[in-house]
């Protein structure tokens, strides 16, 4: 049986382990293009499963993001509304000087998501 949700995720540690098991979609952009992307799918009646700011990591200090958003469409759901426009704002006011990163730095950094997003699909 199919799983009832999908995943959007800029993080490619994310989209290479966990997309011959689950739907996910792959951003080409940075943690917000993931948010965005996330608020047009609420907006088409996809309910947000995962709190997008989930972890302990600050969002202007990770440049990967990822979310589980159900598969079925209902009616709009405003309290996913209000996280994911949260969320945007949130990352928008923290992403005003974007930090750069060794590789080693920015594998830890998806490791971290990925741990999330693994941690709550379970």
């Amino acid at each position: 049986m199919a799983p009832n949700f999908f995943i959007v995720t800029n993080n490619q540690l994310v989209h290479k382990e966990l997309k011959d098991i689950y739907q996910v979609e792959f951003i080409e952009g940075n943690h917000i293009e993931v948010l965005v992307k996330g608020r047009d799918y609420i907006h088409q009646g996809h309910t947000l499963l995962t709190h997008p700011l989930a972890g302990s990591v600050k969002p202007n200090e990770t440049p990967y993001k990822t979310i589980a958003i159900t598969t079925d469409k209902q009616e709009l759901d405003l309290n996913s509304v209000e996280i994911i426009s949260n969320s945007i704002q949130v990352c928008e006011k923290f992403s005003l000087n974007p930090k750069e990163y060794p590789e080693e730095v920015l594998e830890d950094f998806m490791e971290i998501d990925y741990s999330l997003i693994v941690n709550a699909i379970k």
